[in-house]
């Protein structure tokens, strides 16, 4: 749900009527996104009512309509139905850790091991020499061929998941099995319970999609069980959204008692549950999934992208038999016919075995990699942990937008926590650090050394 911005509300936003030329609606449309781009309207503001602003300028309503149409689609604001228009979160945040330029060590964007790319271009290739492989250049079965399909049972069962040939259907990647689920299941103005620190591109397809995201406390466990059940009294959940394995900043793993906790609320209070599980590889067998505890609820989404290939783009939605009907609507809907290929490469690695030993590396590469930053970083105790990434506690004085830019300035690229803040309470208290990202050890050594720097100066330099 949209933290609102009540304190000037009616009329949060007026801009000034003789500041407007004409064509009247482009000139407002400028005018809000200038004031959302430099702060004076801040993310999930409330806006005027359309008709409200429009009496107040002295202009049609018309008007008033296009400007925010335009606005809209360029992302800036977006609309909940008998709720009001609102500024979209994260409109502030450039994209640092996307531009390039400079020596700098990357441990904003997640670069799962790219050094295993080797034995997915030798699956590739051997998928290529098939006979009859030409017609992988076409467009492909849209719900899976009957091989890919039982590739991703396979797969799927090898780490607890209890997928069904006749409930799994492929999906472009992640994000595209995430817009399905929501196309499907959700409608505009449905809410979704989130954590506080939520994955920011599941945020953006909600907003696109006009779904209310409600975002709820947690512990070092997770979601906190009387947080979900209260919220399904008071703001009359549809669904909840989880990433129970390394959630997705913060890198909590859920365990088995407090995914019993939500899977009972969630089961007693008929929500339907978004598993994101893209990184149950790097802990199997530590926990039951959600589609296990909640199997009428939940549609659980198995990316092979970290586990095997970012350039697969490959994924599989599980799910109960009473979502096959939906999830396949939405799923024509959004891709129409899909290429067979990168499925085709999944396949081969998995029923090659191949596919288990490079997600098996990758756990151990990860293993390695935390246990640099537990000895430089960490608080003097080396535990066996396969995260991706670590979620980092500023110290008072140091906020995720300052520690962002001056990891920079010592060419380091890292994401501060406010870039997945639905809340603003500590929204920028922590720092994600990918540590799979840098190429080697050696560089990765190097890069934490370097913020380990900022945080015993505490930042000082920033405010030179």
């Amino acid at each position: 749900m949209p933290v609102n911005s009540f304190e000037n509300y009616p009329m949060a936003w007026k801009p000034e009527r003789v500041s407007l030329t004409k064509p009247w609606y482009r000139s407002l449309a400028e005018k809000l996104e200038a004031d959302i781009r430099s702060g004076a309207l801040p993310e999930n503001t409330k806006l005027p009512p359309q008709r409200e602003l429009a009496d107040f300028l002295d202009l049609n309503l018309s008007t008033v309509t296009r400007a925010y149409k335009a606005c809209e689609l360029k992302g800036l604001i977006y609309g909940v139905t008998g709720s009001g228009t609102f500024v979209s979160p994260g409109v502030l945040e450039s994209d640092t850790f996307l531009e390039k330029g400079g020596e700098v060590i990357e441990m904003g964007m997640i670069r799962p091991f790219y050094e295993c790319n080797q034995e997915i271009l030798t699956a590739a290739q051997k998928t290529l020499a098939r006979r009859g492989a030409v017609k992988l250049m076409e467009y492909g079965e849209p719900l899976g061929s009957r091989r890919q399909l039982l590739a991703a049972v396979k797969w799927m069962n090898a780490f607890g998941i209890p997928a069904m040939p006749a409930c799994i259907l492929p999906a472009a990647g992640a994000q595209n099995a995430l817009s399905v689920a929501l196309v499907s299941l959700f409608e505009a103005g449905d809410k979704i319970a989130v954590d506080a620190f939520t994955y920011t591109n599941f945020r953006g397809l909600a907003n696109f999609l006009h779904i209310q995201l409600i975002a709820l406390e947690a512990d070092e466990d997770g979601m906190l069980p009387e947080a979900l059940k209260s919220a399904c009294i008071w703001q009359q959940l549809k669904g909840v959204y989880l990433m129970p394995t390394c959630s997705n900043p913060t890198g909590i793993f859920m365990p088995e008692k407090r995914r019993r906790e939500l899977a009972e609320i969630v089961t007693a209070h008929g929500l339907v549950v978004i598993e994101d599980d893209i990184y149950s590889f790097l802990m199997p067998g530590r926990a039951p999934s959600f589609l296990t505890l909640a199997p009428e609820n939940t549609v659980h989404i198995c990316s092979v992208s970290k586990a095997l290939g970012a350039g697969l783009r490959t994924a599989f939605l599980a799910f109960p038999p009473s979502y096959r009907e939906a999830l396949t609507a939405g799923l024509l809907h959004i891709n129409l016919k899909p290429a067979a290929l990168n499925t085709e490469i999944v396949a081969e690695l998995i029923e090659s075995m191949r596919a288990f030993e490079i997600a098996e590396r990758k756990r151990q590469l990860a293993e390695d990699r935390n246990r640099i930053y537990d000895q430089i970083l960490g608080e003097g105790e080396t535990k066996k942990d396969a995260r991706f990434f670590r979620w980092l506690k500023l110290p008072a004085g140091l906020t995720g937008e300052s520690f962002e830019v001056l990891a920079l300035k010592r060419g380091v690229r890292v994401l501060g926590s406010h870039r997945f803040a639905m809340l603003n309470q500590e929204k920028s208290s922590y720092v994600r650090l990918a540590v799979v990202s840098p190429d080697t050890q050696e560089e990765l050594e190097g890069a934490l050394w370097r913020l380990k720097e900022i945080l015993e100066g505490n930042g000082r330099e920033f405010f030179v």
